[in-house]
């Protein structure tokens, strides 16, 4: 039979030292019995009985390579065996006299190794019975029953001895065992402490690089408006000074027209100084259209925008959430800025709202070709992208204010092709409902 029951760290030591202890015994066993002058019938029948205990350890070598322990359910058979196994090498060598009785403590220290102390004294209780049946078998005269006495006595001690050592040995590998888990333990949760803090740490330097590059963005528009907005006033002066003359007709068209253009740019500088202001960090009762609507106005000025931007909007303008608007309008112009990437040239992009018992959500959906499978779990990451000219901070920024407005943001891939992105916050006034229609806005 075959020990079937994984052993434990201590068993497949102990087994590699009683390994080598066995073939130490039948190799000098063999040397012995060969290297003696003894008759040719009883060499031959002693190297018979040793080829036996090489066969043993033969099988013993194997399946301590298979990390398991040959017999390994029945030590007390093994025992028995044994002191039979010793007891015929005495008997066919030189009796009590024969070498091979030093293989009574080898066995016995084998047994100690790989067993408990009460199977190591039954090892020993056999291997006394071996050497009184012997004694009384030989009837040798030449050893008197105070030597065998004193070898039992001897094999005793042995027993003790190694049964303390090894059961000291046992406790301490436990031991090391419990401790060397517990580092393990400690290395886990310490690793994992450390990947939350450079998670944490990684993600604040995202806010902040988010948060410079829009102050680099308000200070470079303010620039830029405050250059153009001096000559546009001029232009926009001589302008209704020509006007105030009398023209003739088609020059008091052009003038017109000229007047609606710097209008016209006026406006658009007005629109990238308010998105450019200080933002505003005030929590406020507002409404959710007013953000689709400032996000769409700066969105039309994006120089990749070659599709359609489809506005979804409510019917009833009633219903208020709890926020800050310039976050929630950053969060929505974020979503369709990365649709009308997606989307490409002659992309669709929809921008709406649904309402959800009392939660209140903006959508932005495109035709584009949606995310790889393999890139969605890292969508949110900070500096995930896969765009060229992307930061991958936006999604990142946007989840993250979503999450401070006790929100959500949340990525699915559009049956038919393309994605969405819906943006979830908790409504102050649930009974409005929602109903969608389309309006085109180039």
């Amino acid at each position: 039979m075959i020990n079937k029951m994984a052993p434990g760290p201590w068993d497949l030591e102990a087994e590699a030292i009683v390994v080598k202890i066995r073939w130490f015994g039948v190799l000098i066993g063999y040397f012995l019995v060969n290297a003696t002058d003894l008759s040719g019938d009883r060499r031959s029948l002693l190297n018979l009985i040793l080829a036996i205990g090489v066969a043993y350890t033969l099988l013993d070598t194997y399946f301590s390579w298979k990390k398991t322990v040959f017999l390994g359910k029945y030590p007390l058979f093994i025992a028995a065996m044994e002191s039979l196994f010793i007891g015929l090498l005495c008997y066919f060598e030189e009796g009590l006299s024969s070498t091979f009785r030093y293989y009574y403590f080898l066995s016995i220290l084998c047994c100690a190794l790989r067993n408990s102390w009460l199977v190591t004294t039954f090892c020993f209780s056999l291997h006394c019975i071996s050497l009184g049946v012997l004694f009384f078998l030989l009837n040798d005269n030449s050893q008197n029953k105070i030597f065998i006495f004193l070898t039992m006595i001897v094999m005793g001690w042995l027993a003790w001895a190694s049964t303390a050592l090894t059961s000291l040995l046992r406790k301490t590998s436990s031991s090391l065992g419990l401790l060397n888990d517990e580092l393990l333990k400690n290395q886990s949760e310490l690793e994992a402490r450390i990947a939350e803090r450079s998670k944490q740490l990684q993600e604040a330097q995202a806010q902040v690089l988010q948060q410079e590059k829009m102050a680099a963005f308000g200070l470079l528009a303010a620039g830029i408006a405050h250059e153009v907005g001096n000559p546009l006033t001029s232009i926009s002066s001589m302008v209704q000074i020509l006007q105030k003359k009398e023209i003739d007709d088609y020059t008091k068209e052009k003038l017109g027209l000229m007047s609606g253009q710097l209008t016209r740019i006026r406006d658009t500088l007005r629109e990238v100084m308010d998105f450019s202001r200080p933002a505003n960090m005030e929590r406020k009762i507002i409404k959710p259209l007013p953000i689709i609507e400032e996000a769409m106005n700066i969105a039309k000025y994006y120089k990749r925008t070659r599709g359609k931007v489809i506005l979804l909007p409510i019917t009833h303008n009633q219903i208020a959430i709890h926020g800050i608007h310039d976050q929630l309008v950053q969060v929505v112009l974020n979503l369709i800025l990365n649709a009308i990437d997606a989307a490409g040239t002659g992309g669709i992009i929809e921008v709406g709202l649904t309402l959800d018992g009392n939660n209140i959500s903006f959508e932005v959906s495109d035709n584009g070709p949606g995310v790889a499978q393999e890139d969605v779990k890292k969508l949110f990451q900070p500096f995930f992208t896969t765009k060229k000219h992307g930061t991958g901070l936006g999604l990142f920024v946007s989840r993250k204010i979503m999450e401070e407005h006790s929100g959500t943001l949340c990525f699915f891939q559009k049956p038919e092709g393309g994605s969405l992105f819906r943006a979830t916050l908790p409504s102050l006034d649930p009974r409005i409902s929602v109903e969608m229609t389309k309006v085109t806005n180039d």
